[in-house]
């Protein structure tokens, strides 16, 4: 083999590699708000989440991706281990459809795919359109690269080196840990599948050789799942270790059955090459293999689940004293699905909002009923709030990054501003508190009116919290929630400025202290802006429904 064959299969899986990773993420966004759907039908019925864990990996086209997600779940506190096991199990089931498309000989036709999926990239602006041009493109580049591989690896079949070579792999043994530290290095089971498939088509190797380097490389396609556990929580790290002890075990089990039967007619290799179309096409009976290994295994396995987790606990045991971050349903590792990234995001504003509105209940304790307690737990909510707008945010910068829907961008936009005025209400709050604060140490005392007037404002105010947050977190344009709001508004325009009224009646009439007044004021003028910012929450989310639902919209 010259440096020249060398330079060929180096670009030649450059290209596959480049080709699966745009597909994958063409599939990926293309699917956008399915996706989601799909993904929160996750449920503790184990084998409707395998399925699951299937099509979302035959979307992404990468069982790391998926799992990697799963571990972003998992430390999210989105699903525990037992719920996170039927996805990880149907991920090795899903990653077989690369294989399965290498497998169709269609090589003479792949760059037609390339050039429309370019053309409509370079020439169309519709992000839609050019996610399914991104589709097209990667799966032409993946198959040009593996042809570019296969022509390349074409001399390996008269290397008497390589042949040396690919009989001493033969060796059950070695041949499990050479695609386990192939797969492992270039963590990716289907590009290292896709250059068995490459040098099957290029007469280098046939299936009796490579049997055993597919039941290793399933084993090193869990590096990356560990990786993306590190600086997780606890039952996410157990959750990237069941997975490793799950495809291990797996692994070994259906290697010792192969080495047994090897030597009868009902051999691995003897079964997948006398299958009809398969006789003469390597790559196909490696990706057979492949996808019969994956299916069997999981099959196999997933009775057992309950022992697999019970023994990941007792290598990885529990650790009850771990503390659990501001944000719940936020992680980085959910960033390399977008739109997943996207509803997650949407979860933890809603829970921003009932965080806020929490802070605005305890201080209308605070006021009313001169609860210091109440005040305290305002403080305390308030640090969380601030922590959680600071996190927020940091994330939302990084989804804007990444390639999303134009929708998923705008809603993004809306939640950052959303979130800088949910925090000035839990800020609104805490500046309520500090009148209270006054009211309790200056033993201050509001006329019975003045009490009914404040009771009567704090209830209106807590109405349009809850009429707002709802729109927010719902993404609801009802038009009789819309309605609400307003009118809710208004009357908390026009309390303010009756109140204020009364208010200068009582101090001229000697009815209130000048110390009431002002508390009196100030409450009145925080309780305004908490109105002001809650209509500004409600309505920031850009519309999602119809020509004839948005009429009714206000601006």
């Amino acid at each position: 083999m010259s440096v020249y064959d060398i330079i060929g299969v180096l670009g030649g899986l450059g290209l596959f590699l480049f080709g699966m990773k745009f597909m994958g993420e063409g599939l990926e966004l293309a699917a956008g708000a399915k996706l989601r759907v799909l993904l929160e039908k996750i449920t503790s019925k184990r084998f409707i989440a395998m399925l699951v864990g299937v099509m979302v990996t035959a979307v992404i086209q990468s069982s790391a991706a998926t799992d990697a997600m799963v571990i972003g779940f998992v430390n999210a506190g989105l699903m525990d281990l037992g719920q996170s096991t039927g996805i990880l199990f149907g991920s090795k089931i899903g990653t077989t459809a690369t294989s399965l498309l290498l497998s169709i000989n269609i090589k003479d036709i792949v760059p037609i795919f390339t050039f429309i999926g370019v053309a409509v990239i370079v020439f169309v602006k519709k992000n839609n359109y050019r996610y399914y041009a991104q589709i097209a493109a990667g799966f032409g580049i993946l198959f040009m690269g593996m042809t570019f591989m296969s022509e390349s690896f074409d001399g390996l079949k008269h290397s008497e080196p390589f042949l040396n070579f690919i009989s001493t792999i033969s060796s059950p043994v070695l041949g499990f840990l050479l695609g386990l530290l192939i797969t492992a290095i270039m963590q990716s089971s289907s590009a290292t599948v896709g250059i068995l498939m490459a040098l099957g088509m290029s007469g280098a190797i046939t299936l009796d050789s490579c049997v055993y380097i597919i039941y290793g490389m399933n084993v090193g396609a869990c590096m990356p799942v560990f990786l993306s556990a590190a600086g997780a929580n606890r039952q996410a790290k157990q959750a990237a270790l069941f997975n490793f002890v799950m495809c291990f075990i797996g692994a070994v089990i259906l290697m010792v059955i192969t080495m047994l039967i090897a030597p009868t007619s009902f051999s691995v290799v003897n079964v997948f090459t006398n299958i009809p179309g398969l006789r003469n096409n390597v790559p196909g009976q490696i990706s057979a293999v492949h996808i019969v290994f994956n299916i069997v295994r999981t099959l196999m396995m997933m009775p057992f689940t309950g022992l697999l987790i019970r023994l990941t606990k007792l290598i990885l045991p529990d650790k009850a004293d771990e503390d659990d971050e501001v944000t719940v349903f936020l992680d980085s590792r959910i960033l390399t699905t977008p739109p997943m990234a996207v509803q997650q995001t949407e979860k933890e504003c809603a829970r921003l909002a009932e965080l806020a509105k929490i802070s605005f209940d305890f201080s209308l304790d605070a006021v009313l009923n001169k609860n210091s307690k109440a005040i305290q737990k305002v403080e305390e909510n308030e640090k969380v709030v601030d922590k959680l707008t600071h996190g927020i945010t940091k994330y939302i910068v990084k989804i804007n990054g990444l390639d999303i829907m134009d929708y998923d961008r705008k809603v993004m936009g809306a939640m950052y501003n959303a979130i800088q005025d949910l925090e000035r209400i839990g800020d609104r709050s805490e500046n309520i508190c500090e009148t209270a604060k006054q009211i309790i140490s200056g033993d201050i005392t509001f006329s019975e009116q003045a009490q009914k007037e404040l009771k009567t404002l704090f209830e209106t105010v807590q109405q349009i919290l809850e009429e707002s947050f709802y729109m927010f977190s719902n993404q609801s344009k009802d038009p009789n929630l819309i309605e609400a709001v307003m009118k809710a508004e208004d009357q908390i325009d026009e309390y303010c400025e009756l109140f204020r009224q009364n208010h200068i009646k009582r101090l001229a009439s000697g009815e209130c202290s000048a110390e009431a007044g002002i508390a009196f004021i100030e409450i009145l003028t925080n309780l305004e802006r908490v109105g002001d910012h809650a209509v500004t929450v409600a309505f920031c989310i850009p519309y999602k429904h119809t020509p004839q639902q948005r009429a009714v919209y206000p601006n």
